[in-house]
């Protein structure tokens, strides 16, 4: 039998079944033992979960291109080994970003529901300061930094002018998400588990 680990979609599934067992263990068995609450919305729930897995993502991916990929592209064009990064890394990194973005802002609205407008009107206090911090984000994501970086990996026709000013847009707007991350983040979680 093939160990799961020795891919990442085996890793995904096995990590998905052994939530579901985890669960039905700590809400059964836990619950009957120790007063674990069982009974949280399981919509609401899964939505929550979605929520936090795709934002970790968006978010660790956010961090990995502002923390070491801009470092480490200036230190491999300086030594002539960029094209790996720019080829390989930067373009898969990028696909899971931009999409992590769209799921997590979608499961938030969905966890919202019926609260949606009133925390878009800052009516629910700081989770509507986390939401739009987030939906700016992710305009961010798919307007400014994934236009830009198509031009600036060749997946688009882009002059030398057009990639330089491609990358400083791509840049800042990065830069920007990672501002925004941090009050945001604050916020999202002060809004959940009113701190």
């Amino acid at each position: 039998m093939k160990n799961p680990l020795d891919s990442l979609w085996g890793t995904v599934i096995a990590g998905l079944v052994l939530t579901v067992v985890l669960y039905f263990f700590a809400g059964n068995f836990m619950g009957s033992i120790a007063g674990f609450p069982t009974n949280s919305g399981t919509t609401g729930g899964i939505f929550r979960w979605v929520h936090f897995l795709a934002g970790v993502m968006w978010i660790g991916l956010l961090y990995f291109f502002n923390f070491v990929q801009v470092a480490a592209l200036k230190d491999a064009a300086a030594d002539g080994t960029a094209a790996g990064i720019t080829k390989h890394v930067a373009p898969r990194a990028l696909l899971f970003f931009r999409w992590a973005a769209v799921v997590t802002w979608l499961a938030g609205a969905a966890l919202l529901g019926e609260h949606f407008v009133p925390a878009f009107m800052l009516q629910m206090g700081t989770i509507g300061l986390g939401a739009w911090l987030g939906t700016i984000m992710l305009f961010n994501v798919w307007v400014l930094i994934w236009p830009n970086q198509q031009k600036i990996l060749g997946m688009k026709p882009a002059s030398d002018e057009e990639k330089a000013k491609a990358r400083r847009v791509a840049f800042l707007a990065s830069r920007t998400n990672t501002m925004l991350s941090m009050p945001m983040l604050f916020f999202m979680g002060v809004g959940v588990h009113g701190i």
